[in-house]
């Protein structure tokens, strides 16, 4: 047993998983590793509401319809904070991972990779994830794609209720996604984001941010 679990672990490193494989995966031989404590955080926590949150419905509504749809994607990095160079090149090549998820040509903007990083959770290893997402922004938002970043012991404040901090993980996190119309609130917050946003969807997003300033 101890011989099969030590190979399906590493098994997983940098690879994109999908989540039902991820699931055979936590209910076998993997059962309480990386992955599976990925999984487990994106479906019990993402996919579902909090008392906290501000408003009713997922902390994350785009996960839990990705989710159903499979075109989630799950990895685990074993790279640490002298690792930036290796960490990079994996969030670069997930980009290419987000493209190549099969989907309907009309599901595609729920496509979506998320890559936890258990050897990062330092302060050393954090701030080498900001770095790494700072300098992939410029290059989503010219592909109308989101770059995020959750921890531990993020300070972000909710979108609707400032108290809650909806950005912790039980480990580091980089996630990408396309950018959606209903990114309205995201992209009233940054003013690149919002150039970005609103060349995607000029009409429409014009309308949501009118709507969203409206509404403070």
């Amino acid at each position: 047993m101890l011989t099969t679990m030590a190979k399906a672990i590493p098994a997983t490193d940098g690879r994109f998983l999908g989540i039902i494989e991820v699931r055979d995966l936590a209910n076998g031989a993997s059962q309480g590793s990386d992955i599976a404590q990925l999984l487990d955080w994106v479906e019990s926590y993402l996919m579902n509401s909090h008392p906290d949150l501000g408003r009713t419905g997922a902390v994350c509504p785009f996960t839990r319809q990705a989710a159903k749809i499979d075109t989630v994607r799950l990895a685990i990095s074993r790279t640490c904070a002298s690792d930036e160079d290796d960490a990079f090149a994996l969030i670069r090549g997930a980009f290419g991972e987000l493209e190549a998820i099969p989907c309907k040509p009309a599901m595609k903007h729920f496509r979506t990779v998320i890559v936890g990083f258990p050897e990062c959770a330092n302060a050393d290893g954090i701030a080498m994830l900001k770095r790494i997402q700072r300098r992939h922004r410029f290059y989503s938002l010219a592909r109308a794609r989101m770059i995020g970043m959750m921890h531990a012991g993020s300070e972000d404040r909710g979108l609707w209720n400032p108290d809650f901090r909806p950005l912790r993980s039980p480990m580091p996190v980089l996630a990408i996604r396309h950018l959606v119309e209903n990114d309205a609130p995201f992209a009233a917050l940054h003013p690149a984001l919002m150039v970005a946003y609103l060349a995607r969807f000029p009409i429409k997003g014009t309308q949501r941010l009118v709507n969203h300033f409206r509404s403070r």
